[in-house]
């Protein structure tokens, strides 16, 4: 018959003939033929609709291959564990590796594109130039915690003390130095942050006597809860800001907006699920984390209450949050929203499911 070469692309798929066949193009939706001679309509015909079966059925079983980070294994961050575990981001034609990446180095990751997508609302590198921006926010809300050691009592108390972190880029600092304004502490001159790392090494730090107070997420504060530590603040009760949504880079949200949409489409297909299925996200949360389903059930009452995709609460986060890194990054400029943030996707993403 000759030389086939098939290419399948949404949501165009093409093919091209050469051989015996002579010179002669054909076409019909999604498919383009070229033929090398006169043959009979009929045989074209039938041809054209056996390539058209082989080409679509290639296109559908094709999903896109995508690598999304999340910063730790804890409540706020499982919307997309969650949604490659039941099966969401494969309705949206997505085949995704969830993989950890803590801090920075996420969004160092996406702007190389090492990384197609990050989670942590880490704004940090998009202020100081990195190409990166905030597409959707699934916990605009923070879950975490200020967890002291049994002897201090308040807040207040914690002047002069060390206070663990995850880094000095991340959220858990923004959030400890606003609870400390909150309470009446400036934290450049009262607390000594240390960046500890992952929330398991906070909690193994506080616990063994090596730090006085550390931002912690569920399950981790309540489990410090039991042996005695007390919690000093939530940070949920005190500011909105979001704490977990999807990052991309600027080049993937220029060329890649469907992949992107349909991303966010599981994501808050997923938050839909943790807010509607308490029973099934226990169960999912057990075997994520690995505990037993008492811890899992007090992590899901923990935070199930932050999930929501709404844009607007984002939108009022995200200004909080640059204001914020401002003071901390020294810039003196205004930063406008567009800079940090693209949401026009996930606007996008919630009309097509019929969101309102």
């Amino acid at each position: 018959m000759g030389l086939l070469r098939s290419r399948t692309r949404r949501p165009v798929a093409c093919v091209y003939l050469t051989g015996f066949l002579g010179h002669r193009r054909f076409r019909q939706p999604d498919i383009d033929v070229e033929i090398d001679s006169d043959i009979e309509s009929s045989m074209i015909k039938g041809f054209v609709v056996l390539v058209t079966v082989f080409v679509l059925h290639g296109a559908v079983h094709a999903a896109d291959k995508i690598r999304i980070s999340i910063a730790n294994l804890s409540g706020q961050f499982m919307t997309f564990s969650l949604a490659h575990k039941r099966g969401f981001l494969k309705e949206e034609g997505i085949e995704a590796e969830i993989i950890r990446v803590t801090g920075g180095a996420s969004a160092a990751a996406l702007s190389s594109g090492d990384l197609d997508y990050g989670t942590g609302m880490t704004l940090g590198g998009t202020m100081t130039g990195l190409p990166v921006k905030v597409v959707a926010c699934f916990v605009p809300a923070p879950v975490f915690a200020l967890v002291a050691r049994p002897e201090i009592k308040s807040v207040q108390e914690l002047k002069g003390k060390t206070v663990g972190i995850s880094t000095f880029g991340g959220l858990s600092i923004f959030g400890a130095r606003v609870i400390a304004k909150h309470f009446g502490l400036d934290p450049d001159r009262d607390l000594k942050f240390v960046a500890v790392g992952a929330v398991e090494g906070r909690f193994i730090r506080l616990t063994q006597g090596l730090i006085d107070a550390a931002v912690l997420a569920p399950p981790l504060d309540s489990e410090a809860k039991k042996k005695g530590f007390n919690i000093l603040a939530r940070a949920d009760e005190i500011l909105v800001f979001p704490e977990t949504g999807l990052v991309a880079g600027v080049k993937k949200i220029q060329e890649k907006p469907d992949e992107i949409k349909r991303v966010i489409k599981a994501g808050i297909k997923a938050n839909r699920y943790i807010r509607s299925n308490r029973d099934g996200t226990i169960q999912f949360i057990m075997e994520w984390l690995k505990v037993n389903r008492e811890v899992a059930a007090t992590t899901y009452d923990g935070v199930v209450k932050v999930y929501n995709e709404d844009p607007s609460v984002c939108e009022k986060g995200l200004r909080v949050m640059i204001e914020e890194r401002k003071q901390t990054l020294k810039i003196n400029r205004d930063v406008p929203l567009s800079e940090v943030a693209d949401l026009s996707l996930i606007r996008e993403a919630q009309r097509e499911l019929g969101i309102k």
